[in-house]
Protein backbone atom coordinates (compact mmCIF):
# COMPACT_ATOMS: atom_id res chain seq x y z
CA UNK A 1 0.00 0.00 0.00
CA UNK A 2 5.16 7.07 -0.17
CA UNK A 3 3.57 10.08 0.64
CA UNK A 4 3.48 14.15 2.25
CA UNK A 5 1.14 15.97 4.83
CA UNK A 6 -1.62 17.68 1.95
CA UNK A 7 -3.77 20.19 3.59
CA UNK A 8 -7.29 21.04 3.74
CA UNK A 9 -9.08 17.70 4.09
CA UNK A 10 -12.99 17.19 4.38
CA UNK A 11 -14.12 14.93 6.81
CA UNK A 12 -14.70 11.34 5.66
CA UNK A 13 -15.56 8.08 7.22
CA UNK A 14 -12.15 6.53 8.75
CA UNK A 15 -11.71 3.25 7.21
CA UNK A 16 -9.25 0.89 9.17
CA UNK A 17 -7.99 -2.38 8.73
CA UNK A 18 -5.20 -4.13 10.56
CA UNK A 19 -2.56 -7.08 8.79
CA UNK A 20 0.54 -8.21 9.48
CA UNK A 21 1.44 -8.85 5.38
CA UNK A 22 3.79 -6.24 3.68
CA UNK A 23 1.57 -4.05 1.83
CA UNK A 24 3.68 -3.45 -1.58
CA UNK A 25 3.91 0.69 -3.15
CA UNK A 26 3.84 1.15 -6.77
CA UNK A 27 7.07 3.34 -7.21
CA UNK A 28 6.88 6.47 -9.08
CA UNK A 29 7.85 6.63 -12.54
CA UNK A 30 9.19 10.11 -14.11
CA UNK A 31 6.74 10.47 -17.25
CA UNK A 32 7.53 13.26 -19.80
CA UNK A 33 4.89 15.80 -21.19
CA UNK A 34 3.17 14.80 -23.90
CA UNK A 35 4.44 16.74 -27.08
CA UNK A 36 2.43 19.86 -28.19
CA UNK A 37 0.35 19.62 -31.30
CA UNK A 38 2.06 20.59 -34.32
CA UNK A 39 1.21 24.94 -35.20
CA UNK A 40 -0.79 23.93 -38.18
CA UNK A 41 -3.14 21.20 -36.36
CA UNK A 42 -6.75 22.99 -36.08
CA UNK A 43 -7.66 23.71 -32.52
CA UNK A 44 -9.79 21.01 -30.93
CA UNK A 45 -12.42 22.49 -28.93
CA UNK A 46 -12.37 22.51 -25.11
CA UNK A 47 -14.05 19.68 -23.11
CA UNK A 48 -17.34 20.34 -21.96
CA UNK A 49 -17.40 20.37 -18.37
CA UNK A 50 -20.31 18.73 -16.71
CA UNK A 51 -21.77 20.69 -13.72
CA UNK A 52 -22.52 17.75 -11.78
CA UNK A 53 -19.29 16.46 -11.40
CA UNK A 54 -15.97 17.94 -9.46
CA UNK A 55 -13.58 16.72 -12.23
CA UNK A 56 -11.87 18.37 -14.83
CA UNK A 57 -12.92 16.07 -17.82
CA UNK A 58 -9.29 15.33 -20.31
CA UNK A 59 -9.08 14.59 -23.68
CA UNK A 60 -8.68 10.58 -24.79
CA UNK A 61 -8.51 11.46 -27.99
CA UNK A 62 -9.74 13.61 -31.04
CA UNK A 63 -13.28 12.25 -30.11
CA UNK A 64 -13.70 11.83 -26.56
CA UNK A 65 -13.55 13.72 -23.55
CA UNK A 66 -13.57 11.59 -19.89
CA UNK A 67 -13.68 11.47 -16.64
CA UNK A 68 -10.93 10.67 -14.48
CA UNK A 69 -10.43 6.92 -12.72
CA UNK A 70 -9.54 5.73 -9.22
CA UNK A 71 -7.91 2.40 -10.09
CA UNK A 72 -7.52 0.38 -7.09
CA UNK A 73 -5.45 -2.87 -7.81
CA UNK A 74 -4.83 -5.97 -4.81
CA UNK A 75 -3.16 -9.23 -5.46
CA UNK A 76 -1.80 -11.70 -3.49
CA UNK A 77 2.09 -10.96 -2.17
CA UNK A 78 3.82 -12.13 -5.02
CA UNK A 79 1.49 -11.72 -7.56
CA UNK A 80 3.23 -9.16 -9.24
CA UNK A 81 1.38 -6.08 -8.68
CA UNK A 82 4.06 -3.88 -8.13
CA UNK A 83 5.45 -4.72 -11.58
CA UNK A 84 2.42 -3.98 -13.21
CA UNK A 85 1.67 -0.81 -11.58
CA UNK A 86 5.13 0.24 -12.13
CA UNK A 87 4.51 -0.49 -16.56
CA UNK A 88 0.87 0.76 -16.48
CA UNK A 89 2.46 4.16 -15.11
CA UNK A 90 4.87 4.27 -17.66
CA UNK A 91 2.49 3.91 -20.61
CA UNK A 92 -0.29 6.29 -19.44
CA UNK A 93 1.19 9.93 -19.54
CA UNK A 94 -2.06 11.03 -17.28
CA UNK A 95 -2.17 8.54 -14.65
CA UNK A 96 -0.63 8.77 -11.52
CA UNK A 97 -0.28 6.85 -8.29
CA UNK A 98 -1.28 8.15 -4.93
CA UNK A 99 1.16 8.69 -2.59
CA UNK A 100 0.43 7.16 0.89
CA UNK A 101 1.35 8.37 4.57
CA UNK A 102 3.55 5.88 7.24
CA UNK A 103 4.68 6.79 10.01
CA UNK A 104 7.72 4.45 9.74
CA UNK A 105 11.24 5.98 9.43
CA UNK A 106 12.39 7.14 5.72
CA UNK A 107 14.88 4.61 3.99
CA UNK A 108 17.45 5.22 2.53
CA UNK A 109 16.98 7.82 -0.73
CA UNK A 110 13.26 7.97 0.24
CA UNK A 111 12.23 11.49 -0.06
CA UNK A 112 9.55 12.99 1.16
CA UNK A 113 6.47 13.43 -1.01
CA UNK A 114 7.52 11.76 -3.58
CA UNK A 115 7.48 8.06 -1.95
CA UNK A 116 5.52 8.13 0.64
CA UNK A 117 4.12 11.54 3.55
CA UNK A 118 6.36 10.72 6.62
CA UNK A 119 4.34 11.27 9.25
CA UNK A 120 4.93 11.01 13.18
CA UNK A 121 2.66 9.19 15.05
CA UNK A 122 0.43 12.13 16.58
CA UNK A 123 0.02 13.68 13.57
CA UNK A 124 -0.87 10.60 11.72
CA UNK A 125 -3.80 9.77 14.70
CA UNK A 126 -5.08 13.23 14.55
CA UNK A 127 -5.84 12.53 10.91
CA UNK A 128 -7.33 9.09 11.25
CA UNK A 129 -9.44 10.61 14.12
CA UNK A 130 -10.67 13.29 11.85
CA UNK A 131 -11.98 10.66 9.33
CA UNK A 132 -9.02 11.96 6.46
CA UNK A 133 -8.22 8.94 5.66
CA UNK A 134 -9.97 6.86 2.30
CA UNK A 135 -7.61 3.26 3.69
CA UNK A 136 -5.48 2.86 6.26
CA UNK A 137 -3.74 -0.11 7.85
CA UNK A 138 -0.72 -1.02 10.63
CA UNK A 139 2.09 -3.31 9.04
CA UNK A 140 4.58 -4.01 11.40
CA UNK A 141 3.70 -1.79 13.89
CA UNK A 142 3.92 1.45 11.28
CA UNK A 143 0.42 2.87 10.44
CA UNK A 144 -0.04 3.29 6.61
CA UNK A 145 -2.74 5.17 4.82
CA UNK A 146 -4.26 7.26 1.98
CA UNK A 147 -5.72 10.38 1.90
CA UNK A 148 -8.76 11.39 0.60
CA UNK A 149 -7.54 14.73 0.09
CA UNK A 150 -4.65 13.21 -1.82
CA UNK A 151 -6.61 10.80 -4.49
CA UNK A 152 -9.87 14.00 -4.57
CA UNK A 153 -6.70 16.46 -5.33
CA UNK A 154 -5.44 14.23 -8.39
CA UNK A 155 -8.66 13.47 -9.65
CA UNK A 156 -10.34 16.88 -9.97
CA UNK A 157 -6.97 17.54 -11.72
CA UNK A 158 -8.08 15.83 -14.34
CA UNK A 159 -5.53 12.52 -13.75
CA UNK A 160 -6.46 9.42 -13.68
CA UNK A 161 -4.82 7.90 -10.05
CA UNK A 162 -3.90 4.33 -9.33
CA UNK A 163 -4.00 2.64 -5.88
CA UNK A 164 -1.55 -0.35 -5.25
CA UNK A 165 -3.40 -1.42 -1.77
CA UNK A 166 -4.43 -5.03 -0.08
CA UNK A 167 -7.93 -6.67 -0.23
CA UNK A 168 -8.92 -5.00 3.19
CA UNK A 169 -7.52 -1.51 1.79
CA UNK A 170 -9.58 -1.82 -1.81
CA UNK A 171 -12.44 -3.34 0.83
CA UNK A 172 -12.51 0.00 3.20
CA UNK A 173 -12.32 2.50 -0.31
CA UNK A 174 -15.30 0.67 -1.71
CA UNK A 175 -16.98 0.55 1.30
CA UNK A 176 -16.32 5.03 1.68
CA UNK A 177 -17.50 4.82 -2.02
CA UNK A 178 -20.84 3.75 -1.19
CA UNK A 179 -21.36 6.87 0.88
CA UNK A 180 -19.35 9.10 -1.84
CA UNK A 181 -20.52 9.59 -5.22
CA UNK A 182 -17.55 11.60 -6.47
CA UNK A 183 -14.85 8.52 -5.11
CA UNK A 184 -18.05 5.95 -6.86
CA UNK A 185 -18.18 7.66 -10.05
CA UNK A 186 -14.43 7.25 -9.85
CA UNK A 187 -13.75 3.93 -8.71
CA UNK A 188 -12.30 0.75 -10.74
CA UNK A 189 -11.27 -1.82 -8.52
CA UNK A 190 -9.42 -4.74 -10.42
CA UNK A 191 -7.76 -8.01 -8.87
CA UNK A 192 -4.92 -9.62 -10.25
CA UNK A 193 -3.86 -13.17 -9.09
CA UNK A 194 -1.58 -16.08 -10.52
CA UNK A 195 -2.62 -19.31 -12.41
CA UNK A 196 -1.97 -21.46 -9.59
CA UNK A 197 -0.60 -21.62 -5.59
CA UNK A 198 2.37 -23.80 -7.33
CA UNK A 199 3.04 -20.46 -9.48
CA UNK A 200 2.62 -18.08 -6.52
CA UNK A 201 5.28 -20.53 -4.19
CA UNK A 202 7.91 -20.49 -7.17
CA UNK A 203 7.82 -16.49 -7.52
CA UNK A 204 8.33 -16.12 -4.18
CA UNK A 205 11.02 -18.22 -3.41
CA UNK A 206 12.59 -16.48 -6.68
CA UNK A 207 12.77 -13.35 -5.10
CA UNK A 208 14.93 -14.75 -2.01
CA UNK A 209 13.75 -12.10 0.25
CA UNK A 210 11.79 -14.59 2.87
CA UNK A 211 12.52 -17.52 4.58
CA UNK A 212 10.31 -20.57 4.21
CA UNK A 213 8.32 -19.91 7.50
CA UNK A 214 7.14 -16.36 5.96
CA UNK A 215 6.71 -18.01 2.28
CA UNK A 216 4.40 -20.66 3.92
CA UNK A 217 2.30 -17.72 5.56
CA UNK A 218 2.25 -15.98 2.47
CA UNK A 219 1.02 -18.37 0.60
CA UNK A 220 -1.89 -19.19 3.76
CA UNK A 221 -2.47 -15.43 3.15
CA UNK A 222 -2.99 -15.50 -0.62
CA UNK A 223 -5.25 -18.31 -0.27
CA UNK A 224 -7.68 -15.81 2.27
CA UNK A 225 -7.21 -12.94 -0.59
CA UNK A 226 -7.68 -15.09 -3.63
CA UNK A 227 -11.25 -15.74 -2.42
CA UNK A 228 -12.47 -11.98 -2.43
CA UNK A 229 -12.14 -11.72 -6.04
CA UNK A 230 -15.46 -11.41 -7.23
CA UNK A 231 -15.69 -8.41 -4.72
CA UNK A 232 -13.65 -6.61 -8.11
CA UNK A 233 -14.64 -5.44 -10.95
CA UNK A 234 -12.23 -7.18 -12.90
CA UNK A 235 -10.48 -10.50 -12.38
CA UNK A 236 -6.94 -10.17 -14.52
CA UNK A 237 -5.00 -13.86 -14.04
CA UNK A 238 -1.70 -13.28 -14.64
CA UNK A 239 0.65 -14.51 -17.40
CA UNK A 240 3.93 -12.60 -18.63
CA UNK A 241 4.26 -8.91 -17.49
CA UNK A 242 3.71 -7.61 -21.52
CA UNK A 243 0.04 -9.97 -21.30
CA UNK A 244 -1.01 -8.44 -17.81
CA UNK A 245 0.54 -4.82 -18.79
CA UNK A 246 -2.01 -5.10 -22.21
CA UNK A 247 -4.89 -6.59 -20.83
CA UNK A 248 -5.21 -4.02 -17.54
CA UNK A 249 -4.86 -0.92 -20.38
CA UNK A 250 -7.86 -2.61 -22.30
CA UNK A 251 -9.56 -2.93 -19.13
CA UNK A 252 -8.63 1.18 -18.56
CA UNK A 253 -9.55 1.77 -22.13
CA UNK A 254 -12.76 0.37 -21.98
CA UNK A 255 -13.62 2.31 -18.90
CA UNK A 256 -12.95 5.55 -19.88
CA UNK A 257 -15.35 4.85 -22.58
CA UNK A 258 -18.07 4.10 -20.55
CA UNK A 259 -21.35 6.04 -20.80
CA UNK A 260 -21.23 7.36 -17.34
CA UNK A 261 -17.99 8.66 -18.09
CA UNK A 262 -17.31 9.71 -21.63
CA UNK A 263 -18.52 12.71 -22.80
CA UNK A 264 -19.28 13.94 -26.40
CA UNK A 265 -17.24 16.66 -27.74
CA UNK A 266 -19.12 20.07 -28.38
CA UNK A 267 -20.66 19.65 -31.73
CA UNK A 268 -21.10 23.20 -33.50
Amino acid sequence: MKRKSPKGNKPAKAASSARQQTRPQARQQSQRPAKPNSASASPKPAPRCDPASNHAPREQDDAIATRPMLVVISAPSGAGKTTLCEHTLLRRSNMTRAITCTTRPPREGEKDGVDYYFLDAGDFLKRLQAGNFLENATVYGNSYGTLKSEVLGKLRSGRDVLLNVDVQGAAAIRAHAADDPEIRSALVTVFLTVPSMGILEHRLKKRGQDAPAVIAKRLSVARQEIGQWKNFDYLLVSSSIDEDVRRLAAILDAEQMRQARAQLPAYE
